[in-house]
């Protein structure tokens, strides 16, 4: 297997079917009636241990007070994001099946801003990108109307 595959498995199916499974435990906590507070606060504990067993397993990456900024900026909006989730499973009833292939539109979001931010345009295709995305815009429109 070539490093480029590795590293799609590694950072692309294995996170799909992790994200796949996150949205079922929430599916399954909020349907137990947790709040969403409580359930922010639990999550938090799990990627607060997850965090702590990567810096035993990987002490030697440094970081600073700007990479830490940007990473509780990451946290800030996935918990936010995760809230407004809950919220439309808890107080509006949508369907799991219904609001997951909305929200991962989301990759349309981070694929514009890297484009632009990190001009990722210059390894990316951009015509097979464009495709890809209105695809993604296609079937998320076609989910959310079914």
């Amino acid at each position: 297997m070539t490093p480029a595959t590795t590293g799609l498995i590694i950072g692309g199916l294995l996170p799909a079917l992790l994200y796949g499974a996150s949205a079922i435990f929430q599916r399954g906590s909020t349907g137990l009636g947790i709040g969403i507070g409580p359930f922010l606060i639990a999550a938090g504990i799990a990627v607060l241990l997850t965090g702590m067993a990567l810096l035993w397993l990987d002490p030697g990456r440094a970081w600073s007070v700007r990479s830490a900024a940007l990473a509780m900026g990451s946290g800030t909006a996935w918990g936010i994001g995760t809230s407004l989730v809950a919220v439309a499973l808890v107080r509006y009833g949508i369907p799991l099946g219904k609001l997951v292939p909305l929200y991962n539109m989301n990759s349309l979001v981070a694929v514009t801003l890297a484009l632009v931010i990190f001009a990722e345009w210059k390894q990316v295709k951009v015509p097979q990108l464009l495709i890809g995305s209105m695809l993604i815009v296609m079937g998320g429109t076609l989910v959310s109307k079914a």
